[in-house]
This record gives structure tokens, sequence and C-alpha cells, in this order.
């Protein structure tokens, strides 16, 4: 019988046929439930130009550093770019705009491009036409919103990248294109002029999250009355961006503000929500950490995880860069404890 035992266990052995235990082998721990990606990231869109005028950046320890290379060592794993028409001095044309994606990417960092549709700043006071654009009609600017949106994804697309997030205007509280696309005198017009630029980006990817952003993110009426326009007049969105630029003395009333709000257009819209620009006076660290603190930890209580992330506006900019003060460096080109938030 054991020469038989042998012969059946050099048998097993070749054929690959194993014997079963008698006891049932423990079961392996299931992988843990995705959690959804929280962005943590920056507005960098000076980078460029303030590298060219000799602007270094520096660790806490005073080395010098690539600022987007510091910005993650600080934790931050996004980054999000403007684009401009037709620039002046060229800075975040879509040559530059790709330039500053591909160190992102390189660094293993998500991207947000964030369309104004002019030539230079589009926010709530001014949403000027490009120049190239200043004569055409409703139905022509449709054309070229969707052309040079379009254009720009695609040649980000070709260099390998493809972003995350697209903002389809930029802080458009009262619309975009002016005077054909105000919101307050033709909803219907800022509605096509979206949907122009949402379907470009869905034409070169369907996997990107499209974006409204609008200022004030603690003004709920604000957001109801431009977003029910927009959705009355046939416009979708993946993603609800906002703004919020407090006071050190006002930070905690505009957060708590801005939740109410945040939970409302969850409710409303069944939308994500992204943070897409804070920033505070570089000299109030300690509140600007606090301030960025506690709004983290409210966008991440949004339920069925629809808190999508939040961005600093240019905390790269100091030394009163551009006249810009609500930076997160200080004035020898370290960044201050406000972006400990972000770790």
């Amino acid at each position: 019988m054991k020469s038989n035992s042998i012969t059946l266990l050099l048998l097993l052995l070749f054929t690959g046929i194993t014997c079963k235990k008698t006891g049932a082998d423990p079961q392996p721990t299931p992988n843990p439930v995705p959690v959804s990606f929280f962005a943590k990231g920056a507005d960098v869109s000076w980078l460029t130009q303030m590298e060219s005028g000799g602007i270094k950046f520096y660790s806490s320890g005073g080395t010098e550093t690539e600022c987007m290379q510091l910005l993650k060592s600080l934790g931050m794993n996004s980054i999000r770019l403007r684009v401009w028409v037709n620039p002046v001095n060229g800075w975040n044309n879509t040559v530059d705009v790709v330039a500053k994606a591909t160190r992102a990417k390189n660094l293993g960092m998500k991207i947000m491009i964030d369309f104004h549709y002019s030539d230079s700043w589009a926010d709530p006071g001014q949403q000027t036409k490009p120049a190239a654009w200043a004569s055409q009609d409703a139905a022509t600017l449709q054309t070229s919103v969707y052309n040079h949106t379009w254009n720009v994804m695609s040649t980000l697309k070709t260099n390998g990248i493809t972003p995350d997030w697209v903002q389809v205007g930029n802080e458009t509280n009262d619309g975009m294109l002016w005077p054909e696309g105000k919101a307050s005198v033709n909803m219907a017009n800022y509605a096509k002029f979206y949907m122009a630029g949402y379907n470009a980006v869905k034409a070169v990817s369907t996997s990107i999250k499209v974006m409204v952003h609008l200022s004030n993110g603690y003004d709920n009426a604000l957001f109801r009355w431009n977003l029910d326009g927009l959705k009355a007049n046939g416009a979708v969105w993946d993603v609800i961006g906002m703004s919020l630029y407090p006071s050190a003395a006002n930070w905690s009333t505009l957060n708590s503000q801005c939740l109410a709000n945040m939970n409302d257009m969850v409710t409303r819209y069944g939308s994500e929500i992204m943070i897409s620009e804070v920033g505070m006076s570089w000299d109030q660290p300690a509140a600007c950490n606090a301030f960025i603190t506690d709004l983290i930890s409210k966008i991440k209580s949004l339920s069925n995880n629809k808190g999508a992330g939040v961005f600093y506006w240019e905390p790269e900019a100091y030394n009163n860069w551009q006249g810009y003060t609500l930076g997160a460096f200080d004035n020898s080109g370290k960044p201050t404890a406000a972006l400990n938030a972000f770790n």
C-alpha cells in the first residue's frame, strides 16, 4: 500500500490536482470599498509668468523647490488652470496651459481647466467677450464657444492630458459673454453658451466632469436663481463649483452658510460640489488654516460623497504679486501654515 500511496502522490503533483483540506481556508479580507477621490488643490495659473520674472519658491526649510512639487509635498493632489482666448501677453493661452498641465500630469496630479471665454479676467463684475468675437451674434457666439473649447481640450488630449474637471465659464453669477449672454437679461442665451462648452468637452471625453462655477458660495439665493434658470433652459452639469473668500473675522459664519447652500444644492440638483476657489490674507495664516480645515470637514460631510474637493486660488503669489494679497506664501517665498490644512 505504501508504493501505491507514493504513486498516487506523484500523480497528484504532476497533474496539478490538490487535496481538499477538511478544514475551510480562512477567507481573504475583501478589498475596502474605494473612497471617492477628494481633490485638495491649487490654481497656479500665474506660475509660468512668475517664473519668467525670476520668482523662486522655497520649502519651509529654505530649499528652493519647484512650485507644483512643493504644493504636492504639502498634501495637494490637483492643479487648476485658467484659459484665456487671445491674451495680449500670451499667458494663459493654449500653449501656456498645455505646458503647465504637462508639469502637473508628470507629478501625478489631477487637473481642472477653467475656461473664462475672454481675453482676460472673467468674474461677476466682467464677462467681456474676446476681441475676435466682439461683433458676433448669439448663434455665432455659440459656435465660437464650442470651437474654442474643443480646440483647447483636443490639444490637451493630443499631449496626453485628459483633465478630470472642466469649468465652462468662471464665476458666471450673471452669465457670460456680455451683453448677449447676461443671465439677468437673457437666461436662454447664457444656457446656450454654457451648453456649447459642455458639449465640446464631452465630445473630447465623456469621462470629464463639467462644472458650473459661481462666486459667493454662501449665497443660496444666487445659486438657486442661476442654476434654476440654466436648468429651465435645458442645461445640464456634473459639478457645481463655488468660490469663498472670507476674512479672518467672518470665516466661521460664511462656512456655515456655505454648508447650508451646499446641502441645498445636493438635495435640489443631486450634483457634486467643488469649492473651486478659496483665499484669505496671507498674513493671517492661523485663521486661514482654521478656515480651510473646517471647510474641508464640511464639504466631506455632504451626503453620498457629493463633496468633491477644495482648491486654493494662487497660493504661490507673494510679495504683493500683481497686487494680490490673498496667497499663502510669505514674503520670503515660503508656504505659510495656512497650507497645512491640506495635509
